[in-house]
C-alpha cells in the first residue's frame, strides 16, 4: 500500500493543476467527497485499485502519486540536515514537506548540492595553495619581482639628484624587473586557468599521468582485445602525455595493465566480482593471482560492468600517492600527503598482513565504505637488493555491497582527506592545523 504521508498531498496538488474538483473526481472514482477530503488530507491510507482509479483519471501514473519525490531528493535533504540540529528535529516531517512544496523542496536539494561542490572546490584549491610546489614557487618569483620593483621606485623617489648614468641603470632594472613580472604572471595566470580544465596536462609527470588515466577512465578497452596494441605504441599516440618522464609511467602502467588482463578477463572477472560481493581475497584465490592485481583490476572494470565505482589508491614506501582512483564522497589528496589514519598507512606498516577497516570521511554528509589494504615488499635489485614497499587500498562504497548495512552494524574508523582540509578539530593523529573555517 502507498504511504499515506504523501500519497494524499500529491493528489490534492495533481487535481488542482489540472482545474478539477474534489466532488467531481469522488464520483468518478466511485467514493464520496468527505473519503477523498480526508485521503487528500493524508487521513486515510490509499492504495491497489482505488489509487490507480485516481491516477487513470488524474492522467498521471500510479508511481507518481505512490512515490512522488525522486529517492534522491529526500536523500540530499536529509544530508543537507546532518549536523544541523533544528532541521535533525523536524526530520520526521521532511516526506510531508516534500509533498506538499515540492519546489521549495528541489529549490534546497539543488543549493545543498551547490554548497557541497563549492566546499569541495575551496578544499581542493586550498590544498593546491599549499602544496602545489609550481604554484609557490610561481608566487614567490611575483612577490620577489614585485619588492625589487618598490625597492628601485623608492629609491627614485627618495634620490633626486641622480647622475645620469645611474638614472639609466634603475631605468633599465625597472624595465628587466617589468618584463619579468609580466611574464610570471602570465605563466601564473595561465597555470591557474589550465588547472580547472579538464583536458589539462599535468605540471610534473605525475600530474600528466593522473590526467592520462582521468581521460580514459582507468579503462583501457584496447587492451581488452584478443590481438592487443603495444602499450609503448599506444602512449605515444595521447596527448597527455607530453613528457618523456610521464609517457615512462604510462608505459608501465599499460604493461602491467595488459598482464592484469590476461590473469582476469574482464567478462568472467566481473561476473565473478559480482558473486563474490567485492571480495578480493576470494577473487584472488579464484584467479590464482596476489591481492594488488585484484586491486587494480576491480579499479579498472567499467561502472556499468560492476554495478557502480570503486576507488583505489596506491602508495611508495615513503607515503607519497602514486596512483589516484577518487569516487564520490572519499577526496583524495593532489598535492602533499594524505590523512595517517587511512587504512593504506597501516597497511603501510605491516608488509603482507591484509587489512580490512569500515571508515567515515569527515564532511559534512559524511559517507561510510569499506577498505582493503595490503602492503606487498619486493627485491627489484636482487635479494641483496634493498626491500621496495607498495601498499594499495581498495574502497567500496555502500551502493556497491551485496549488504549495504555491513557498514552500520561494524564499527568505523574516522577519517579524512588530509590535517590541512580536514574539519575534524580532535584527532589524535592531526600533524598541522587545518586551514578551513569553521563554515566548511
Amino acid at each position: 500500500m502507498a504511504r499515506p504521508t504523501l500519497t494524499g498531498s500529491r493528489i490534492r496538488q495533481r487535481r488542482t493543476a489540472l482545474g478539477k474538483k474534489q466532488a467531481d473526481l469522488a464520483k468518478s472514482v466511485g467514493i464520496s467527497p468527505s473519503y477523498l477530503n480526508l485521503i487528500e488530507h493524508n487521513r486515510r491510507p490509499i492504495g491497489g485499485g482505488l489509487l490507480n482509479s485516481i491516477a487513470r483519471e488524474l492522467r498521471v501514473e500510479t508511481s507518481v502519486l505512490a512515490e512522488g519525490a525522486a529517492a534522491s531528493l529526500l536523500e540530499t535533504l536529509r544530508e543537507a540536515a546532518d549536523g544541523h540540529a533544528p532541521a535533525t528535529e523536524e526530520a520526521a516531517r521532511m516526506e510531508e514537506f516534500v509533498g506538499r512544496f515540492p519546489g521549495w523542496a528541489a529549490l534546497l536539494a539543488d543549493m545543498a548540492r551547490r554548497s557541497r561542490s563549492l566546499e569541495h572546490t575551496v578544499e581542493t584549491l586550498l590544498d593546491r595553495m599549499t602544496h602545489d610546489p609550481f604554484l609557490s614557487e610561481s608566487l614567490h618569483d611575483v612577490l620577489s619581482t614585485v619588492t625589487a620593483i618598490r625597492s628601485t621606485a623608492a629609491i627614485l623617489v627618495e634620490t633626486p639628484d641622480l647622475d645620469t648614468e645611474w638614472l639609466g641603470r634603475f631605468h633599465r632594472n625597472l624595465n628587466d624587473d617589468g618584463e619579468r613580472l609580466a611574464k610570471s604572471a602570465e605563466a601564473l595566470v595561465r597555470y591557474l586557468d589550465e588547472g580547472s580544465s579538464a583536458d589539462v596536462t599535468g605540471a610534473t609527470p605525475q600530474d600528466e599521468f593522473d590526467a592520462f588515466l582521468q581521460a580514459n577512465d582507468f579503462h583501457f578497452s584496447d587492451l581488452e582485445r584478443a590481438l592487443p596494441p603495444d602499450p609503448s605504441a599506444m602512449v605515444r599516440s595521447f596527448q597527455h602525455l607530453s613528457s618523456a618522464a610521464s609517457q615512462t609511467l604510462a608505459e608501465a602502467h599499460l604493461k602491467r595493465y595488459l598482464l592484469d588482463v590476461d590473469h582476469m578477463p574482464l567478462q568472467s572477472f566481473a561476473e565473478a566480482a559480482k558473486q563474490t560481493g567485492y571480495d578480493p581475497a576470494a577473487l584472488a584465490g579464484q584467479f590464482g593471482i596476489d591481492l594488488p592485481a585484484v586491486f587494480r583490476r576491480l579499479a579498472t572494470v567499467p561502472k556499468a560492468l560492476l554495478g557502480g565505482e570503486i576507488g583505489l589508491v596506491i602508495c611508495d614506501g615513503s607515503g607519497t600517492l602514486t596512483f589516484r582512483k577518487p569516487i564520490t564522497g572519499f577526496s583524495l589528496p593532489r598535492f602533499g600527503a594524505a590523512c595517517p589514519l587511512w587504512p593504506l598507512y597501516q597497511a603501510l606498516t605491516r608488509p603482507m598482513a591484509p587489512v580490512r577497516l569500515i571508515v567515515e570521511m569527515a564532511e559534512r554528509a559524511p559517507r561510510r565504505f569499506l577498505t582493503y589494504a595490503i602492503c606487498q615488499p619486493s627485491q627489484p635489485g636482487g635479494f641483496d637488493g634493498p626491500q621496495v614497499l607498495k601498499a594499495a587500498m581498495l574502497i567500496l562504497p555502500a551502493d556497491i555491497l551485496p549488504d549495504p548495512k555491513v557498514l552500520e552494524r561494524e564499527p568505523d574508523t574516522m577519517i579524512g582527506t588530509s590535517c590541512r582540509i580536514c574539519p575534524r578539530a580532535e584527532c589524535a593523529a592531526r600533524r598541522e592545523p587545518s586551514i578551513l573555517a569553521d563554515a566548511f
